[in-house]
């Protein structure tokens, strides 16, 4: 049966807009449509030179093959004048009104998933919109308790025991509850969504060489073993808390299905530098599907024609899948 998967264009300015026209090169077998402002993806289309049909969309048919050549374009009107490469913040209520159309679209039962191109947090904020990612926005409007960010590529995933935190913050957001929930819905959501039978998760030390026994945090010992510990007894797979400098490497990764990483930047370096362009980032925990980009708007590049489209490719490939 044919999906209808929505794809958010992210931050006008950026380049969401170019790699979505980019959607529209290939042949796709389900229904896809991208949220944004009609005139502003016909302009950059112009500019960029692309031989794209810009159909604007209609909610009340049914799903239909998406046709070579053609973007099917929900449209949402822009706030305010938009050129390429040149935040505007009077734009931010307008990305934020694709973001919200596209999951209540969702939980709604009229789209099979949605699929978004990178915003821009600090123009956001500067609009006076309290916004730390895509991650935690959704996870508030859907009213879900507990979501986990999950990076995949073909060779490799990681999801975070944390997300957009200040390093600070992180130490005090890890705590029992948090870790033994991430814990339950990434074993859970790699069983359902991933098809991987008894997962097998390797789990970073919050501390450098894990706590090395309590001389370098307490961490380890307090929190991250007594939960593994009760999970393990459940029957979950687990290993760790392992030092992250020695658990990316091939002794461990090779015999794993998923790495857990404390906080953002602990794992995702890693993941990134395995397959940074082919990475997607998938949100765990939420009622409906949601994957996106690995990369940020990169300004520098929006409307040059220099922008890859293979991160926005996987993430659309991937949401049909687990649809």
């Amino acid at each position: 049966m044919t999906q209808r998967l929505l794809i958010t264009a992210g931050e006008p300015a950026g380049i969401g807009p170019d790699i979505c026209l980019q959607l529209a090169t290939k042949i796709w077998t389900d229904e896809l449509v991208v949220i944004a402002d009609a005139n502003m993806l016909a302009t950059r289309a112009k500019h960029l030179g692309l031989d794209i049909d810009i159909v604007i969309w209609n909610p009340t048919i049914s799903p239909s093959v998406t046709m070579p050549r053609q973007l099917n374009v929900w449209h949402v009107p822009l706030r305010a004048d938009c050129k390429s490469g040149q935040l505007n913040p009077s734009n931010s209520a307008y990305v934020l009104d694709t973001l919200n159309l596209a999951c209540d679209t969702c939980l709604q039962g009229r789209a099979s998933a949605m699929i978004t191109a990178p915003v821009h947090k600090g123009i956001i904020n500067d609009a006076g919109i309290r916004f730390s990612g895509h991650t935690e926005y959704l996870q508030n409007r859907c009213g879900s308790d507990q979501v986990v960010m999950l990076l995949a590529t073909p060779q490799l995933r990681v999801a975070l025991a944390t997300t957009h935190l200040p390093l600070r913050e992180v130490a005090q957001a890890i705590t029992p509850d948090r870790l033994r929930r991430v814990l339950e819905i990434l074993h859970q959501q790699l069983a359902q969504c991933f098809k991987i039978k008894h997962p097998h998760i390797l789990i970073c030390g919050l501390n450098p060489h894990a706590g090395e026994g309590g001389h370098l945090g307490h961490e380890e010992a307090e929190i991250i073993i007594p939960i593994l510990n009760q999970l393990r007894s459940q029957g979950m797979q687990l290993t760790g808390p392992l030092p992250a400098d020695t658990l990316f490497t091939s002794q461990y990764i090779l015999h794993a299905d998923v790495v857990l990483a404390m906080y953002h930047d602990q794992g995702l370096p890693v993941l990134k530098f395995n397959g940074f362009g082919s990475a997607v980032n998938v949100t765990l925990g939420l009622p409906i599907i949601r994957t996106s980009v690995d990369h940020g708007t990169a300004l520098d590049l929006a409307g040059s024609g220099k922008a890859e489209a293979s991160s926005l490719i996987q993430a659309v490939i991937m949401a049909q899948n687990l649809g």
